[in-house]
This record gives structure tokens, C-alpha cells and sequence, in this order.
């Protein structure tokens, strides 16, 4: 999939802006949110390959490490959605249809862990199933 360290952690690192823009979609991440994004990554996530981090971490914890450090930000969910998208833009040809699907299940997951997806989440996910169709 990924063919650097470096590619990785971006990779990674754009994954977690990607599920913060989706679970600040309604501008407020709730604690189900983040509790279903940590689920999805010990998960599913650290078994996609076998890339780790400068302090020899899967690489995987920096969608968690990233999604945590935006909380503390003052940017709204369209400005990460749109650093996922130019990462996505750039690397299109890494992403597989298996990768796109667990992206897509993991944002889904996230939008309906509290009461439901709502109109704002459904639309970034509609935004990203457009990316990914294109």
C-alpha cells in the first residue's frame, strides 16, 4: 500500500483529520465519537500494514494522536476535510478499494455512534464517497 515510512505517517495522520472533520461535521466531537474512533483503530486500523512511527509505534495511533491534537484547534470540519482531500488527491493511486471501504466504514461508524448520523455528517460522508468516486 504504502511504499515509506514518511507516506505512512501522513497517510495516518491525514486519516485523522479526515475522521475529525467528520465527527466535527455538527461542530462538536462528542465522547461516543472519539470513543468508536479508538475502537476502529485498535481494531481494524493496526493491521493494515506493518509501518510504525519515529518512536516505533504502529503508525496506525497517529489517526488517534492527530484526531486528539485538532480537538485543541480552532479550525472547522471543512478545513481538515480539504487536508485529507489534497493528501487523497496527491497519493489516489495508494488508496485500494478495500483501503476506501474501511475509510468509508470507519466514518459512518463514527457519525452514528451518537443518536444517529445527522444531516451534517451525512453530507461529509456523501463529500468523501464523492473524493472517492471521482
Amino acid at each position: 500500500m504504502l511504499n515509506s515510512e514518511k507516506t505512512a505517517n501522513e497517510f495516518y495522520q491525514s486519516l485523522g483529520k479526515l475522521f475529525y472533520a467528520v465527527a466535527m461535521a455538527d461542530d462538536e466531537v462528542r465522547p461516543a465519537e472519539v470513543t468508536r474512533l479508538r475502537k476502529y483503530v485498535r481494531k481494524y486500523w493496526l493491521d493494515v500494514d506493518g509501518f510504525e512511527d519515529e518512536f516505533h509505534t504502529d503508525a496506525a495511533y497517529q489517526i488517534e494522536i492527530v484526531f486528539d491534537w485538532l480537538d485543541d484547534e480552532e479550525k472547522g470540519a471543512d478545513h481538515y476535510f480539504e487536508e485529507f482531500k489534497e493528501f487523497y488527491t496527491e497519493h489516489a493511486d495508494k488508496f485500494t478499494d478495500k483501503l476506501k471501504a474501511l475509510i468509508l466504514e470507519t466514518a459512518e461508524s463514527i457519525a452514528s455512534s451518537f443518536a444517529g448520523t445527522n444531516r451534517a455528517e451525512m453530507l461529509a460522508i456523501f463529500k468523501l464517497k464523492q473524493l472517492f468516486n471521482h
